[in-house]
């Protein structure tokens, strides 16, 4: 496409000799963080449901694997070409319902026939766990969810979602009795079993629990600006209104969602 061309063009300037100093100094590892919150900032456009800011936001993640493909393009490594051929080589290899004569009835049979090509694929036929490849550094409730789905395609799994709602409350009554106790490490412990049962649930209804937990982030946040604004109308800070009032705007704010 002419217009990629292009932005590989833009990119390879700014990196070439009398270019930006700035984008030439960067690396690799340089990058990193910048990837990570450019995907954080397309999810939330994604969430809003705004195409000019999800059109911009897809266009700075676009940025990030061009830039890291140029880079490695000046070591000799690869480029960005060779980047989108070996997408549209590993999205063939493991359609072959579209692209080959599999057959497939359910999404789920889809997720499962893609995971064993998976893991014939060069680099990832000697992996020791079906954890492998799975990055450390995902937010927690995404690695929950990844290692509770992995763990799922190999049969182990619950039966189903009431079985996960009794261990919540197994949880739940195993964190009173270490708070009872008062114990700081147990709490902490138990929390997260509390918080992992949680995300268990959450993959039972096919619901995403980090897209689940940042919609109930903008509710608190949208409520909790409505008492700002009144305590603001009222000539008070916020920590000087009754608890009942604020209970009050609260409960008026949630009746709005």
């Amino acid at each position: 496409m002419k217009e990629m061309d292009r932005l590989v063009m833009v990119m390879e300037r700014l990196r070439g000799p009398g270019g930006c100093p700035w984008d030439a100094a960067q690396s690799h590892k340089s990058m990193i963080k910048g990837l990570i919150e450019e995907t954080y900032e397309l999810a939330d456009a994604i969430e809003n449901e705004d195409p000019e800011e999800m059109m911009e936001e897809l266009g700075d993640v676009l940025l990030q694997v061009v830039f890291h493909s140029i880079i490695a393009a000046e070591a000799g490594e690869f480029s960005m070409s060779d980047v989108a051929n070996c997408l549209a080589d590993k999205l063939i290899y493991r359609h072959p319902h579209v692209f080959g004569e599999k057959q497939v009835d359910h999404p789920d049979e889809v997720i499962v026939n893609w995971d064993k090509l998976k893991r014939k694929e060069n680099g990832k036929k000697n992996r020791t766990s079906i954890f492998s490849g799975i990055p450390e550094t995902l937010p927690a409730l995404l690695y929950a969810l990844k290692i509770q789905s992995a763990a799922s395609r190999v049969g182990f799994d619950w039966d189903g979602a009431e079985g996960v709602v009794d261990k919540i409350r197994e949880e739940i009554d195993e964190l009173s009795a270490a708070a009872a106790g008062n114990a700081a490490d147990r709490i902490e412990d138990e929390i997260g079993d509390l918080m992992f049962s949680v995300v268990n649930l959450a993959r039972m209804y096919r619901v995403d629990p980090e897209a689940a937990l940042r919609r109930t982030n903008k509710k608190f946040e949208t409520r909790f600006a409505a008492i700002e604004k009144e305590a603001k109308k009222n000539n008070i800070h916020v920590s000087e209104m009754p608890m009942a009032e604020k209970e009050r705007v609260w409960q008026t704010a949630k009746q709005r969602d």
